[in-house]
């Protein structure tokens, strides 16, 4: 996922994608406590694409600020 595929989506859809990327993070966090996790690669890739959600979130509602 990156960032243009991001911002084409509503604040809505970009809320949706966050929760899922949080229990997409916890599952694997859960999968390395308890020894079942092969690739520990997925948690940095769920953290790095939730920052990329919420900076997403933030740029939309500063332009949304800004234009009233």
């Amino acid at each position: 996922m990156n960032a243009q595929e991001l911002r084409d989506k509503t604040p809505d859809q970009l809320r949706e994608e966050l929760a899922n990327l949080k229990k997409e993070s916890f599952n694997l966090r859960f999968q390395q406590a308890t020894g079942q996790l092969e690739s520990t690669a997925g948690i940095k890739a769920a953290r790095r694409n939730a920052a990329r959600v919420k900076t997403i979130l933030n740029e939309k509602a500063a332009a949304a600020a800004s234009e009233e």
